[in-house]
């Protein structure tokens, strides 16, 4: 029986998941302020999709570099590199609002630079996990992460309203304090290099990680699956249309909204701290994605707060299934030596799901309506959904995580008689 929060016993594990969790805070909070304030100077749903366009294009472009130089250099110096981008990201907001620049262009720019900091943040963060805590408690450490994350993606978002209340200077000074916290944190883990680690940095070698993803179909499997689903179910990107235009709420409402997915996913990630899947994983998966569907068509149709509130919770818990599943799969079977770029690849589809999510969001809000994009969107998961149950029958299938699979594979083989015992 896996013991709960086990990795909380490995003191850089701690030091790296405080940061994380100050990080994602500073995040939200940010995200928060940014797509209210370019949303009261324009009121064009356009501009919040060129917003999630702008971290994007930078983040596609980098990520698998950045995952090739987290399984070259220290992982621990790459994360603090690109959380001070972030915080410079953040400076860079204050500045523009204390100046009184009453334009869109300066957050354009400083989302652009976020997405410079998390095209190498995110591969480095993924890789580094299963080095600060032994096999055994990475389920844990998965599940604490995720915890810890979810917690951040409830309380940004509420403190993100709150704040925007004073102004979005008091958002963007937040973040920026946030993020300080964060790049201390990290400075006091000790330095984390790759397994296996050669010294000679080839280009070719960039592409090895997405090699290893196209022919692992498990890990295609999972991963595409998340891309598609949240590319075509991406409601939140709209939720400060909704907020403002649908249900006629303050910024302290809006700030709720955001925050009820990660209600739903807290919940779920608590659960998994204690007690993680550890059978029926393909089945689970699957059926998350369908729930997050589903809670999208729903909050699509609403314009009452409280169902609006319960469809997001209900779309965060199907949303924490599928991360779950997702992150410990493609860590556990992806040899270490190759995890950084393994992981850019995971990352890179995470990116393009959510940022290319938003821009798709954007634009068919502005062709369809906000209505129809959303509840289409919805529909679409579920496509993609029946889909993948067709075309990855192994994904689908599978009823263990691959290490515990070979150990009970290993357990039935040792309990079986050998051919001396029978006489064979």
């Amino acid at each position: 029986m896996p013991v709960p929060f086990a990795a909380l016993r490995y003191r850089d594990f701690t030091a790296f998941a405080l940061a994380r969790f100050c990080a994602t805070l500073s995040w939200q909070i940010l995200t928060v302020g940014v797509g209210w304030h370019v949303y009261q100077i324009t009121h064009d749903t356009l501009d919040l999709a060129f917003l999630g366009l702008c971290q994007f294009l930078p983040f596609f472009l980098l990520v698998l570099p950045a995952g090739q130089v987290a399984d070259h250099a220290d992982r621990r110096l790459v994360l603090i590199g690109a959380y001070l981008v972030e915080a410079i990201c953040a400076g860079l907001l204050l500045w523009f609002t204390l100046a009184g620049v009453h334009a869109v262009w300066p957050a354009f720019l400083a989302m652009a630079l976020f997405g410079v900091g998390r095209a190498f943040w995110m591969p480095a963060g993924q890789a580094m996990t299963p080095n600060l805590v032994p096999r055994e408690a990475f389920p844990s450490a998965v599940a604490f992460n995720a915890t810890l994350f979810q917690i951040g993606v409830i309380a940004g978002p509420a403190l993100g309203g709150l704040l925007l209340l004073a102004g979005p200077h008091a958002v963007y000074g937040t973040a920026l304090g946030l993020l300080t916290i964060v790049v201390a944190a990290v400075a006091t883990i000790k330095p984390v290099r790759a397994a296996l680690n050669t010294a000679t940095f080839r280009c070719r070698d960039v592409l090895q990680g997405l090699h290893f993803v196209l022919h692992r179909r498990t890990v295609l499997g999972a991963i595409s699956l998340d891309l598609f689903a949240v590319l075509f179910g991406g409601a939140t990107a709209m939720l400060p249309v909704y907020a403002s235009d649908v249900l006629h709420i303050s910024p302290a409402g809006y700030g709720a909204l955001r925050s009820a997915p990660g209600m739903g996913a807290a919940l779920i990630a608590a659960l998994l701290a204690i007690r993680p899947i550890e059978r029926h994983v393909g089945r689970w998966m699957f059926s998350g994605v369908a729930l997050f569907g589903l809670a999208t068509i729903v909050f699509g149709l609403s314009k009452i707060f409280w169902v609006s509130m319960i469809a997001l919770f209900l779309l965060g818990m199907g949303d924490m299934v599928s991360v779950f599943i997702r992150g410990l799969l493609v860590q556990l079977e992806t040899p270490d030596h190759i995890r950084g770029r393994v992981s850019a690849v995971s990352s890179m589809f995470i990116g393009a799901s959510n940022e290319l999510g938003e821009f798709e969001s954007g634009v068919t809000a502005r062709w369809l309506g906000l209505v129809r994009s959303v509840v289409i969107g919805g529909l679409a998961t579920l496509a993609v959904v029946a889909t993948y149950l067709k075309i990855f029958p192994e994904l689908r299938r599978m009823d263990r995580f691959p290490h515990a699979a070979r150990d009970a594979e290993a357990a039935a083989a040792a309990a079986q008689p050998s051919n001396k015992t029978t006489g064979a």
